[in-house]
């Protein structure tokens, strides 16, 4: 997040402290050079800044900050220097020492304020961040910290749509940052308009490529469209950026573990030398989605009976062996993270396999009209579908399916099937001929061998002219 202000606005609330006072005090000769040498100095860490320099930018900031200590832009600007080393304890003393100094000066309440969201101290920043905004409403850093608040304390989109229309505003005036223009990208997509996130997102990047904030979002919002190998991608291309981040390599770790590579995923968190919540709780889901152990993942709810992975793990293992008791938590994981699609999903998968087929129709519709898209939606509502006799409607997803892997042979069996009871014969040999060409001999045996025993009715049948035209 960009909290540098231009070196002529720095100058003048300098000299505009300093001057203050040299008069207050009425100093000496010797005292009034005093701050002509505190202003020296704090240039000269300016230019090392400038240049990337930041260590020994710091260093002069500190040897300005000895020849007066109430320098508030010298500890704002060391605590912007802090932060982009990766040192957010730092940057948050002279945050609060610059806020200390000048209590209505907004930019290091902004800087603040989005520390104190990084570390989920979310009282204080909501109350530093909304003094900040209350104070200059054109506050760019502050309502992206804002942004951040509210969306990782899950706020109402009622209140999300109100901060977009601020970042709106911020975003048709002259210069917005390219992390102002992120901030909008994010709620965009949490208000389910993907496609101007999209564009928020490329007008960020235009701005600034390496911008970390919109290169997250790019990650959240291929993770929102279920694009594993892009979010890899976008993820992977963080890590370059800031290899010593914990919020980069968290990242990476969890979209490896959404590509399924638990092992990578671990390596990444292992490297995490102070591992936050979101770090452990990450480990605990992976392993939890490792696990096998009925018992083991039984125990861990004892002590967190609302651990959507957990629930979502035994969802899974206990589907087929016992379709009763996975359902109760399916249900549960779904109840606890309900915008998890994948928890939905498992919920009516056991619908589905605990034979409660016209509930499954019902949450599977509901599933595709928020992911149209989704493959494993559309095969479990085509299987109730047959299930409950309705074939005509079974035909559609079924035609769905075989659109997108027209390979799979299964699925032309389940074709035939209903175009046979639906009397329309030619379609059936069609499908059923298509079945028998893409099968496998061991794996399709018992299929194969239905078929070839209706073969020569159903040819008779279509000689006949029976059924459907």
């Amino acid at each position: 997040m960009d909290f540098s202000v231009s070196r002529q606005r720095l100058f003048v609330l300098v000299f505009t402290m300093l001057f203050g006072v040299s008069t207050a005090l009425n100093c000496t000769a010797q005292e009034t050079s005093e701050p002509d040498d505190a202003v020296a100095v704090f240039n000269q860490g300016q230019d090392a800044h400038e240049k990337g320099d930041l260590k020994t930018a710091i260093g002069l900031y500190q040897k300005a900050l000895q020849i007066i200590p109430e320098f508030p832009e010298a500890e704002y600007q060391m605590g912007t220097a802090y932060l982009a080393l990766n040192q957010p304890e730092n940057a948050e003393k002279s945050f609060r020492r610059a806020v200390e100094l000048r209590e209505d000066w907004t930019l290091p309440m902004a800087g603040l304020g989005a520390i104190l969201v990084q570390k989920n101290q979310f009282a204080e920043a909501e109350k530093i961040l909304t003094k900040a905004v209350e104070l200059d409403e054109m506050n760019s850093p502050a309502f992206v910290a804002l942004t951040d608040l509210r969306l990782k304390t899950k706020a109402a989109p009622e209140i999300l749509k109100q901060l977009l229309a601020k970042l709106q505003l911020l975003t048709s005036k002259a210069n917005p940052t390219a992390s102002v223009w992120s901030a909008r990208a994010a709620l965009e997509r949490n208000l389910g308009d993907k496609a101007s996130a999209k564009t928020s997102l490329s007008r960020s990047l235009s701005i600034e490529p390496n911008n970390k904030s919109a290169l997250i979002e790019r990650v959240e919002l291929a993770l929102s469209e279920n694009d594993l190998a892009g979010a890899l991608e976008f993820a992977k291309n963080l890590n370059k950026i800031a290899p010593e981040s914990d919020n980069s390599k968290f990242i990476l770790a969890r979209v490896y573990a959404d590509n399924g590579k638990p092992d990578e995923a671990l390596k990444i968190l292992d490297s995490i030398a102070n591992p936050s919540a979101e770090v452990t709780a990450l480990r605990t889901q992976i392993n939890a989605n490792a696990s096998e152990n009925v018992a083991d993942l039984e125990k861990q709810l004892a002590t967190d009976a609302k651990n959507a992975s957990v629930l979502g793990r035994l969802c899974l293992i206990l589907r087929t062996e016992n379709p009763i008791k996975a359902l109760d938590y399916c249900r549960r994981a779904y109840q606890a993270e309900p915008s998890n699609l994948n928890y939905v999903i498992g919920f009516g998968a056991a619908l589905v396999q605990a034979k409660q087929y016209e509930n499954a129709v019902t949450i599977f519709r509901k599933i595709i009209e928020v992911a149209p898209d989704n493959y494993t939606a559309h095969a479990n509502l085509a299987v109730s579908l047959f299930q409950l006799n309705r074939y005509a409607e079974a035909k559609i997803e079924y035609r769905w399916l075989s659109e997108k892997q027209p390979e799979l042979a299964i699925t032309y069996y389940f074709l035939g099937i209903i175009h046979d009871r639906l009397t329309e014969y030619l379609d059936a040999m069609v499908n059923y001929q298509l079945f028998l060409k893409l099968a496998d001999a061991k794996k399709n045996k018992i299929e194969i061998e239905k078929i070839n025993l209706r073969l020569p009715s159903l040819q008779k049948q279509i000689k006949e002219k029976k059924g459907k035209k």
